[in-house]
């Protein structure tokens, strides 16, 4: 069986670091792990190609190829994944479509023809897929009815099957699984909340892959919750770090945790130890009873802005999410999410307006009171989206306070004060990676950015006062300090793309509410007349 494994097209996004990648000569962030595990769990006796849409396109040669096309994603990635599908079938090819998209959302897949729906988890399904290929089925939807698989049985991705020149980090998964309640995340609707890890072999063995293939760069451990299970992820952590030393330290690894993770020295230490040099910290919101509202009760027991801090000065540099939208947010909670990430100095903060997923406690609830937009779980997923449900907030105001947020914060000036204090304030790795030359395609890149930022802009003074600081009383940060710096490439275009993004969708929904208003028949679009009712009142 010849598979041609097709991953869709990302929006632009906050995480696309477009401007700042192509510095170095890469094309993505990262590489699809789920994909490269489903080539793992299927026959190896079997042929694989596989095709990352956002770092080249498939030609007409690869669907010549393929007896079979998988396709996976993220709802995010819908509108490819749907058009992947048309193509696949108009050249008359079996397809199979998978991941948590069509797990949550199957219909329009099955609107756009798919053969397969392979849904769950795939070392329950995938099997499942295979028997029926072989007994000869052209159509088919596999589910795992609730159970969930044991991940120790996980093979090691087919990290061969990427170009690996394409992406700025690799990416390994410990364990799938969060054990809090938070009402809008669909990670526990997906995975359940009792977090399910790999064995430290097997993370190891994965991360020796990666090594012998020649990779030295970053790892992004993908976990949606790393310190989900904390005794099994410290019992990685004493095995990890001793791996990481033998072999001098080849990766920087960075992951997601839950902001418990500040109350826990041992796991910061062996954190750092095992060289973690960032972790994404799911904030929300610094309001207490939008927290609570929400059940994200694991945010609310100790200071966040304490928490942050004593996280990024035992060795992490510390990346966050904060939300906009929440029911009974009052007027100005972008401004106060401004003022907290200023408070903590924390460089990349990304923010996003509430979105009702799939599933979800939330999306159950608005659905009980009426406030889900028709079509709500085929237009979300989208960071520049306005919210899929009727906020109790105007939503003009949330439109523009969370464009206020990405124009202030990423502000040059500000953006680059904020990741000197951030790393001037953070505690170097205990260990020394051997000295490494820059690559030309690296020294190139140091020098665009002294150009650019050191010269070319007016934050040039900002800029070199700055890194002689850094380089002087801090040097063991300066590579990432450095990295950080670069990101404001990608940010000055960014928040110029969220403003135009969200202005015009501000301005179609205005222009929908002044229509009604004038007692068109037409109702508001994208709302059911009982829903245009509300707005109008």
């Amino acid at each position: 069986m010849r598979v041609l494994l097709l991953y869709p097209l990302f929006p632009k996004s906050f995480w696309s670091f477009d401007k700042a990648i192509e510095l170095i000569g890469c094309k993505v962030t990262l590489p699809p792990l789920g994909l490269i595990t489903v080539a793992a769990i299927l026959p190896q006796s079997w042929e694989f190609r596989l095709v990352d849409r956002n770092a080249q396109f498939e030609t007409e040669a690869d669907w010549n190829w393929a007896d079979v096309v998988i396709i996976s994603g993220m709802i995010v990635q819908k509108p490819d994944m749907l058009h992947l599908i048309r193509e696949a079938k108009e050249r008359g090819k079996l397809v199979a479509a998978g991941g948590p998209y069509v797990t949550s959302v199957p219909q329009a897949a099955q609107e756009a023809g798919v053969d397969f729906l392979i849904l769950d988890e795939g070392e329950i399904t995938l099997p499942m897929f295979v028997e029926a290929l072989e007994r000869g089925e052209t159509k088919g939807v596999f589910t795992a009815g609730g159970e969930k698989p044991d991940v120790t049985s996980t093979p090691i991705p087919r990290f061969d099957l990427l170009d690996m020149k394409a992406y700025l980090e690799m990416s390994v998964q410990f364990s799938r699984g969060c054990p809090f309640q938070c009402e809008f995340c669909d990670i526990i609707v997906l995975y359940g909340r009792k977090p399910r890890t790999k064995t430290p072999a097997q993370i190891i063995a994965e991360l020796q892959a990666l090594y012998d293939l020649g990779w030295r760069r970053s790892v992004f451990m993908v976990d949606d919750n790393f310190i989900g299970n904390k005794r099994n992820v410290k019992l990685l952590l004493r095995e990890l770090g001793p791996w990481m030393a033998k072999n001098k330290y080849p990766f920087r690894l960075a992951t997601e945790a839950s902001i418990d993770l500040a109350q826990d020295d041992e796991l910061l230490e062996l954190m750092v130890a095992a060289n973690f040099g960032a972790v994404f910290l799911g904030i929300e919101t610094p309001d207490t009873d939008s927290l609570a509202l929400t059940q994200k009760f694991q945010n609310t027991r100790n200071s966040l802005v304490e928490s942050v801090q004593k996280i990024n000065h035992a060795g992490l540099s510390v990346m966050a999410g904060f939300i906009l939208g929440f029911d009974g947010e009052k007027a100005g909670a972008g401004d106060r999410i401004i003022d907290f990430v200023e408070a903590t100095s924390i460089p990349k903060a990304m923010f996003g307006l509430l979105q009702a997923l799939p599933n979800t406690a939330l999306s159950k609830r608005l659905q009980k009171e009426g406030r889900l937009l028709e079509d709500s779980f085929e237009t979300s997923g989208h960071q520049m989206t306005l919210t899929n449900f009727i906020p109790t907030r105007p939503p003009e105001e949330l439109a523009r306070e969370y464009v206020n947020c990405f124009w202030e914060l990423y502000e040059p000036s500000r953006y680059l004060s904020r990741v000197y204090r951030h790393f001037m304030g953070m505690k170097p790795a205990p260990h020394k990676a051997p000295f490494r030359m820059f690559e030309l395609v690296e020294l190139k890149a140091v020098l665009t950015i002294f150009w650019r930022q050191g010269i070319k802009r007016n934050t040039r003074f900002q800029f070199w006062q700055q890194l002689f600081s850094i380089m002087r009383h801090n040097s063991g940060v300066f590579v990432p300090y450095l990295s950080n710096c670069a990101l404001i490439e990608h940010f000055i275009d960014y928040r110029q793309v969220v403003r135009q993004e969200i202005e015009g969708q501000l301005n179609e929904y205005l222009a929908g509410v002044a229509k009604f208003n004038q007692h068109e028949v037409k109702p508001v679009s994208g709302f059911s007349p009982a829903v245009s009712e509300r707005i109008a009142s």
